[in-house]
């Protein structure tokens, strides 16, 4: 699939999400998106129950880890969330930025930056800004964030590469980013790579974890595995060959 047709047909998916509450893509396995599955999935991949009723509204089940958590945000930062959605992490991040810091989330969906705009409207949070665009091509200032965050969003885009060396140009010198995503352990079949659901579900498109590794750092970061979750796989994907990787990136 062209990379064109990729992104067409991961707006098309996440589109539906952000209208359809019934709708299931990343993180969603293979069940539907109640409010009680989105909320198991959100405490089973790392959300606390405080965490979840922040802006429940913005948890649309999506994921496969939760940034804001392992990252160190700290009062005044500007965080960028890379794939932002409904808005659920930068809702979380705000907290810990404080009136003094900002966050930024970017996401491709229209209907998921619409729904975000509105919730942030309706909560109060006047320190996040959601802006449409592709994470492959940032609209964001060269060096002028402090913490990336991600969550499980990476694998959807079709050149890596572009991903890093963007999140690379606009960090600040010792700026952080922090990942959450879904990498495979085993190569998939033919099939498989060509499949939409699974490319949508955060499968098809994702690499395996060493070459995954490898374009961090060719992009400059030094890099460090937090954690490493292999049980998501049977959870949530039926036993595929992959896991949830977090990862902890700083730029010299």
């Amino acid at each position: 699939m062209k990379n064109n047709d990729v992104k067409k047909t991961v707006r098309k998916a996440y589109s539906k999400v952000a209208t359809n509450s019934n709708s299931c893509c990343c993180s969603c396995g293979y069940g539907g998106t109640d409010q009680q599955t989105v909320k198991k999935i959100s405490k089973s991949i790392g959300y606390s129950e405080e965490e979840i009723n922040v802006v429940p509204e913005a948890n649309l089940g999506l994921g496969c880890g939760n940034p804001t958590a392992f990252s160190n945000i700290k009062e005044g930062d500007v965080v960028l969330d890379l794939g932002s959605g409904a808005g659920f992490d930068c809702f979380l991040a705000s907290r810990k930025v404080g009136k003094t810091g900002k966050v930024i989330g970017l996401d491709m969906t229209e209907e998921m930056i619409a729904k975000a705009r509105i919730l942030a409207k309706e909560h109060g949070y006047s320190n996040v800004e959601f802006r449409l665009g592709d994470i492959e091509k940032m609209s964001v200032e060269n060096k002028s964030v402090d913490v990336i965050i991600s969550n499980c969003v990476i694998n959807l885009a079709p050149d890596k590469s572009k991903v890093f060396k963007e999140a690379y140009r606009v960090l600040k010198s010792d700026g952080r980013m922090y990942v959450s995503d879904i990498v495979l352990l085993g190569k998939l079949n033919e099939e498989q790579l060509n499949d939409e659901e699974l490319l949508t579900g955060c499968v098809a498109g994702a690499l395996l974890k060493h070459d995954y590794l490898i374009k961090i750092e060719q992009a400059g970061f030094k890099v460090k595995i937090l954690s490493e979750d292999k049980e998501i796989s049977k959870t949530q994907y039926n036993g595929l060959a992959l896991e949830s990787i977090k990862i902890e990136a700083t730029k010299p």
